[in-house]
């Protein structure tokens, strides 16, 4: 008997594989059969669900669907496929069974009748009604629709293989704002040019009640648009010189890469209390959601941050040079992240220096800003004594961008902002060892500005690609530079005392500290809280740390006075001449109790400062070219 059941469940197991192996593997040939129509309604957005059908051209046979689940610029298996639901398959005016692939869950499965020619898929993409959900994307006034979510694909064919012609039914009045070009609108229904699949998955819609669009290079042969959706329409409102420094990002990229890959380029940005922010690269467009007082609220000291800077640097990084492993046939092949050092964090390099460049952010606030990048890796990142910032590069797929307890010492996507300072100390070497007769810009030229005027075919690149490039710009042993810092061997701030600067803390907070430093005790107790006085971070090893403290506790009381910012502030300041253990009344799920903290250093804020005698290289990588 006991055999007998083995045998079956060996039995079972050879069938389930053998079926999930019936998902046909992409092949670089032609959808024959013809294009596939996508018909989105968008207007229902009290209930904030798109509508979908699809016409898709078949022959009789076996036919595997594909959801996209492996997104491009989410650097993990992350489609949303737990969103749709109501499928439905007809040919012919007749329903058609479907089965789900049981090891791949984003396959369908179907066979098609002798004599049908047409197959019609009708689905509801359920979007969020609630931030806990995902991602907000539909409000009474704005909309996000990126194309991945709402369309299937047949397997066996690469993504530039098969056709598409889409179409959206848009709320009336509405604008809408995307890379796709405009066939013809029909009343309230714009329908786009046909597209292969690989271009439509990288092309979103922005779509709203309040809409402008901007030219961003007027006169250029290379239209750059920045499109806005707001909640209202006085969030329009700009100022000529903050949109002067929009237009001057564009010329500062194109002066530094020296190539544009786009034929035309929209900025897709959102302003809005409503609709979730977020920040997602394509070739010819991106994704950028702001804060509703964007424009409104403009602070020239303060300046904007580098949302656009680095969303529209990644058209060169990342998209058309693109990392080995990351040029994938279909959306459901995986991707390699390894070299997300190179595709993000020199990308978060570039956004800092663009935006200071253009003036977006004033020079002191963008050198603010590293400050706070340089202390997260001086002091901030405990984890750095485990975890190398290479194996970062597998944390979109293995923490799927959820929260964490304690993200210093575990680390997460540290490849961004690792990959930056490690670009900063690559760019001062280069700059020290020539006498500023070379630079990063060089490499950037060379790397990221080939091919003039090309778009739709990635350009692939390695490791090697990159030391040889770099050695290009300058002969080093660059091979062992990166491994170096990227494996743990070698600290990662060395670019800020080689540019002339120095990492120092104040007890006041610069210009670019979030929140201007409200509930941000991080480089003193060790800690930060919101405003209801609930701890998000706890910095491992910490003086709050060693007190016992940890995430998800809430103070309720600084020294026996009820808890606010100011209360603590004050104690923290007093502690530094008052010799007694700073203590906290935390409660801990129906608990309280007691802790006493035993700092007595102040308040700390970082801040760069110049190192006398040392040649500032800061300050020419972050002014302007002529």
């Amino acid at each position: 008997m006991r055999r007998r059941i083995l045998a079956l469940a060996l039995l079972s197991a050879l069938a389930i594989t053998a079926h999930a192996q019936e998902v046909p593997a992409p092949r670089d040939m032609p959808y024959a059969l013809g294009a596939i129509a996508v018909d989105v309604d968008a207007t229902n957005l009290g209930q904030r669900i798109f509508r979908v059908k699809q016409t898709i051209p078949v022959q009789a046979g076996p036919l595997t669907l594909l959801y996209p689940q492996w997104l491009p610029g989410n650097h993990a298996p992350r489609g949303p496929i737990d969103k749709i639901a109501g499928i439905t398959f007809t040919a012919n005016g007749q329903k058609l069974a479907w089965k789900r692939n049981p090891l791949n869950v984003y396959a369908f499965h179907l066979d098609i009748p002798a004599g049908v020619t047409t197959l019609v898929a009708q689905y509801d993409y359920l979007t969020p009604t609630d931030g806990s959900q995902g991602r907000v994307v539909m409000t009474p006034s704005m909309l996000n629709l990126q194309w991945n979510a709402v369309l299937l694909y047949p397997a066996g064919y690469t993504q530039t293989q098969v056709q598409f012609d889409p179409r959206v039914k848009y709320p009336a009045g509405w604008q809408a704002g995307t890379a796709l070009d405009v066939e013809r609108r029909e009343g309230d229904t714009v329908v786009y040019k046909r597209v292969p699949l690989e271009i439509l998955a990288d092309s979103p819609v922005y779509a709203g009640k309040y809409y402008k669009q901007i030219d961003l290079a007027p006169g250029a042969k290379v239209p750059v648009r920045l499109n806005v959706v707001a909640d209202d329409a006085k969030y329009l409102e700009t100022k000529p010189e903050h949109v002067e420094q929009h237009r001057e990002l564009v010329r500062q990229a194109v002066k530094l890469y020296g190539a544009q890959h786009y034929d035309h380029y929209d900025f897709l940005l959102s302003l809005s209390n409503q609709m979730a922010g977020n920040g997602l690269e394509h070739q010819r467009s991106s994704e950028n959601g702001q804060e509703l007082g964007y424009f409104s609220d403009w602070d020239k000291k303060k300046g904007s941050d580098d949302l656009l800077g680095h969303e529209y640097t990644h058209s060169w990084n990342g998209k058309y040079r693109r990392p080995d492993g990351q040029g994938v046939p279909d959306l459901n092949t995986p991707l390699d992240d390894s070299l997300m050092w190179v595709y993000e964090g020199q990308t978060q390099y570039w956004g800092n220096v663009l935006t200071a460049r253009s003036g977006l952010r004033p020079l002191d606030g963008a050198r603010d800003e590293l400050s706070n990048v340089a202390a997260t890796y001086a002091q901030g990142r405990p984890g750095q004594s485990w975890r190398s910032i290479q194996d970062t590069t597998y944390d979109p797929v293995i923490a799927s961008r959820k929260p964490k307890p304690y993200t210093n010492y575990q680390l997460s996507e540290d490849y961004y902002r690792a990959g930056q300072m490690i670009w900063l100390e690559a760019d001062v070497l280069i700059r020290n060892a020539t006498k500023n007769r070379k630079s990063l810009d060089d490499f950037a030229k060379a790397f990221f500005g080939v091919d003039d005027g090309k778009w739709q075919t990635p350009n692939i690149y390695s490791f090697e690609d990159v030391v040889a490039t770099l050695n290009g710009v300058y002969p080093h042993d660059w091979t062992t530079f990166l491994r170096d810092r990227l494996d743990g061997k070698h600290g990662l701030t060395g670019g800020i005392e080689a540019s002339g600067w120095k990492l120092v803390y104040k007890d006041k907070p610069n210009s670019q500290s979030r929140g201007n430093g409200d509930g941000d005790y991080v480089y003193s107790l060790g800690l930060s809280l919101g405003k209801d006085g609930k701890i998000g971070t706890v910095l491992w090893d910490s003086p709050a740390f060693a007190a016992g403290i940890g995430t998800g506790m809430t103070v309720a009381a600084v020294n026996d006075m009820e808890y606010s910012d100011a209360v603590l502030r004050d104690a923290v300041k007093a502690a530094k001449t008052d010799k007694a253990p700073i203590r906290l009344l935390l409660k801990e799920f129906n608990r309280y109790r007691t802790v006493s903290i035993d700092y007595h250093d102040g308040l700390r804020y970082p801040v760069l400062e110049r190192i006398e005698g040392r040649t500032d290289y800061l300050t020419p990588i972050l002014s302007a070219r002529k």
